[in-house]
């Protein structure tokens, strides 16, 4: 039996963006958008060009390798010309392979929020997706409000619809924005839609999670036909957050109700990465990770009960609707860590390091990675400081310098024109081949001034470090009072385009912040060696 193909759109970049309390920057967007490309999403929008200044920067280059690359914005307006709208040519001169569209298909909004008659409003349709297609772009059309359209004027949300399909859209998306039609009602509409003359094969899904029904309201639309459907990472979204495309892949891969009739571009290979997806997204944004979030939460196969988990380690399948493997998830109860190998392994040989199953190496690695863990260090969002460790735990790093000592000086002062003033210096002791070479220096802010004086002069690795960038720095405090622990978090990136994390744990913030930036440097002198960093260079 021929399996039906179900298109994944991840507009975490997009819709995502309006969370309250994320707030992406370009770096942002280019490092989720090289997630989700490696991942195999099929379409990534990345935001609007010309609605602000990240996001026009953000479509300035193409920034996917294999998915789609999608720009949104509005129609044209009524009473121009497509040629003449600003909005739209934004649109069609930016780096984008298609452009998704958002249409009004609602008379009331018609009326209300754009204030042209009901057909102003479809002409404007049909014009903007003309002007798309005619531009050798890939057109989509997201269709607002339409299943409360459906509900008011159900002739003029199909119209709307139909107006973009014939038109040459590619996608009609059926959203459910405001996020409150039940799955029975998404069932019924869809199936009115295709009976009206749009495939299902050129429909969408696109749904809000006010009632907690994003995901079973998306499923619902794949059973009455649509084959694409929208959704974030995480289910971030404005509100209660949209359609959660971490539940919904797994569960269109590894439910047989669904495996045996359809397939995503995620195989069974790829799904493996959804939990390390999942977490490094988390780490990206700065907040903790859902524990019980399906599949992927750090509690989904955990188990407190006595007889649960003497169950479990009989037979795993008594409690557990799939294998935490098939997700690259752990299960918590196990007594051997033969699940938890399985995970380390794929990890290892991602990053090109061989090991033996039976390797006691491989063991100590597993005990450390999880004693730090439980002490705050988090490695789904740190690649390269988790090699840095493998490496060195299975085999050595070169000692290419150490550290004899570090001091940090803070000073509050009124400078001579009377501006009150905060000064940052760093004094760093440097031992490079039995040289001891001493950098002071100033900065922003503390970390700063020590990140400019470790890498202010490291003898004859200093022009290896050159094109080194500190791309991003984020803290996280992991338990409450002034002498909490404090986790760093830092996004390097070099001249070739390669990025990577670093992690340092402590309750001295400017420790830690050290910790992360001695591993950074450490794996730019590896990976210029070609002795790490096959991840950072995908």
């Amino acid at each position: 039996m021929t399996r039906e193909t179900i298109t994944l759109f991840d507009t975490t970049l997009r819709d995502g963006q309006q969370t309250p309390g994320i707030d992406f920057s370009v770096e942002d967007k280019i490092a989720i958008a090289a997630m989700l490309d490696e991942f195999g999403i099929d379409f990534i929008e990345g935001g609007y060009p010309g609605a602000n200044p990240t996001d026009t920067t953000f479509f300035s280059k193409k920034r996917t390798r294999r998915a789609g690359f999608v720009a949104f914005g509005m129609t044209k307006r009524a009473g121009i010309s497509a040629s003449n709208d600003p909005g739209l040519s934004q649109l069609i001169q930016s780096k984008a392979d298609a452009v998704c569209l958002v249409a009004k298909s609602w008379d009331y909004h018609v009326r209300v929020a754009l204030g042209c008659t009901n057909e102003e409003n479809l002409e404007s349709i049909r014009d903007s997706v003309k002007a798309v297609v005619e531009a050798g772009k890939l057109s989509m059309v997201d269709c607002e409000h339409f299943f409360d359209g459906y509900k008011a004027n159900p002739d003029y949300a199909i119209a709307c619809a139909k107006e973009a399909y014939d038109a040459g859209a590619r996608w009609v998306v059926l959203c459910d924005t405001n996020g409150g039609t039940q799955p029975p009602e998404i069932r019924e509409i869809v199936q009115a839609v295709i009976a009206s003359g749009i495939p299902g094969s050129s429909l969408g899904i696109h749904a809000h999670n006010d009632t907690g029904q994003a995901v079973a309201n998306s499923l619902a639309a794949v059973e009455a036909g649509v084959r694409q459907i929208q959704g974030t990472l995480n289910g971030i979204g404005e509100r209660c957050g949209n359609a959660d495309l971490v539940t919904i892949i797994p569960t269109l891969c590894l439910k047989e109700t669904y495996s045996s009739r359809f397939e995503t571009a995620i195989d069974r290979e790829k799904l493996v990465g959804l939990t390390r997806l999942s977490r490094a997204f988390d780490e990206l944004l700065n907040r903790s990770p859902n524990h019980q979030s399906p599949y992927v939460g750090g509690s989904a196969f955990a188990t407190k009960a006595g007889i649960h988990a003497s169950a479990l380690l009989k037979d795993p399948k008594t409690y557990e609707h799939v294998e935490p493997e098939s997700v690259g998830n752990f299960r918590k109860v196990m007594v051997s860590d033969q699940g938890g190998k399985a995970n380390f392994l794929n990890e290892l040989k991602r990053r090109g390091i061989t090991v033996a199953k039976d390797d006691p190496k491989l063991d100590t690695l597993i005990s450390v990675v999880k004693e730090r863990e439980a002490s705050g260090y988090a490695y789904e969002g740190a690649d390269a400081s988790f090699e840095l460790l493998a490496l060195k735990t299975l085999g050595t790093v070169p000692d290419f310098f150490a550290v004899e000592s570090f001091r940090v000086m803070v000073e509050r002062r009124f400078d001579s024109h009377g501006q009150l003033k905060t000064v940052s210096e760093a004094v760093v002791k440097v031992l490079v081949d039995g040289e001891m070479v001493m950098s002071v220096a100033e900065g922003d802010g503390p970390v700063n001034a020590l990140d400019i004086a470790l890498r202010k002069d490291l003898g004859k690795y200093q022009s290896e470090i050159i094109d080194l960038e500190l791309a991003d720095y984020k803290v996280r405090i992991l338990n409450g009072g002034t002498e909490a622990i404090t986790r760093v978090l830092i996004e390097s990136t070099d001249a070739s385009g390669a990025r990577w994390w670093t992690v340092g744990v402590s309750e001295n913030i400017i420790d830690a912040s050290f910790q992360a930036l001695m591993d950074s440097i450490v794996y730019k002198l590896m990976k210029n060696r070609e002795l790490a960093g096959q991840i950072a260079a995908e």
